[in-house]
């Protein structure tokens, strides 16, 4: 269903995208932003699903600044490098990357912005500050409560896990409380509940969550 792409940035810089697209005409684009395992066999994957609701999908390699073709395992190895590499990365940079995704996946007229983990605080970012983004949705995304001085020009909807060791339930209460008119749903599941490749896995809470982001995505993107 999917292929290798590449995307070239606002400054030239061209990096690596995974593209999906559907078997019928698309109703609308979607970016899908890697958690910080690179764009592995599981974003493939979410991304193919996507493109099975409907949606052309891009999801760029937003590691390619500091480290090209990066696709981690989810193991200590996987995480000590991953930890890494975003360290190496700066927010400008990556933002024209995701921005470059974004008109990519414009060919199938609206575009949102999905993301895991980091990629979940890049799209809140995306909802704030990119253009071109009609809709975002983030699964828990651990620096938006450092981002909350900024704020959502587009519908957004977040997802978090109750029992997440990287994100305290403070910190999402606080999000709460900055923007109340963002649905902010919790589940009773770990950091990476999603990711059906993860010890963390919990099937109930994805499938939830899947069925509260579709709606919302047709709402807003097509």
């Amino acid at each position: 269903m999917g292929q290798d792409i590449k995307l070239t940035a606002s400054d030239g810089f061209v990096l690596d995208a995974y593209k999906a697209v559907p078997t019928t005409t698309p109703q609308g684009g979607l970016v899908v932003l890697q958690e910080i395992f690179g764009v592995n066999h599981h974003i493939r994957s979410v991304a193919d699903r996507f493109a099975a609701e409907g949606y052309l999908v891009v999801a760029p390699a937003i590691f390619d600044r500091a480290k090209p073709g990066v696709q981690l395992n989810y193991d200590q190895d996987g995480m000590q490098e991953g930890i890494a590499l975003n360290k190496q990365t700066k927010h400008a940079d990556t933002m024209k990357d995701i921005a470059a995704a974004v008109a990519a996946a414009s060919e199938a007229g609206r575009v949102g912005v999905i993301g895991y983990c980091w990629g979940g605080t890049l799209a809140y970012a995306a909802a704030c500050d990119l253009p071109g983004v009609y809709a975002a949705v983030g699964y828990y995304g651990g620096g938006i409560v450092n981002m909350l001085d900024e704020k959502p020009t587009v519908p957004l909807m977040l997802h978090f896990g109750e029992h997440d060791d990287h994100i305290p339930m403070s910190d999402i209460e606080k999000i709460k409380a900055a923007e109340p008119s963002v649905p902010v749903f919790t589940y009773p599941a770990g950091h990476g509940f999603n990711c059906d490749e993860r010890g963390s896995y919990d099937k109930a809470s994805a499938d939830l969550a899947l069925s509260r982001t579709l709606p919302f995505l047709r709402e807003n993107v097509g």
